[in-house]
């Protein structure tokens, strides 16, 4: 049976504002290891479910897929968001 990982994309380093932070994404565990292959030497597997993402609007919605599905799921909390407030004149302090 296949096991699922269900989280929320992180902002990435180089975003400033908020685009697609407050979608869902279940992402399955590989079967697999992924090994060499002999003539390129490009890491692969035959497990193709490596390639697949799929996008919720809520985490219930992605749950609920999950168990329709029968899949074992785990889910992946949300770290908690600070900002460091910080203003230009504290570089001369």
């Amino acid at each position: 049976m296949p096991h699922a990982r269900i989280f929320q994309r992180p902002k990435n380093a180089m975003q400033s504002g908020n685009h697609r932070t407050a979608a869902w994404q279940l992402e399955f565990e590989p079967a697999e290891a992924k090994h060499a292959d002999p003539l390129t030497g490009w890491a692969g597997s035959g497990d193709t479910r490596d390639q697949l993402r799929l996008g919720f609007a809520s985490e219930a919605e992605a749950i609920a897929y999950c168990t329709r599905e029968g899949f074992d799921y785990t889910v992946v909390p949300t770290p908690v968001k600070s900002l460091k407030l910080q203003a230009y004149a504290d570089n001369f302090r």
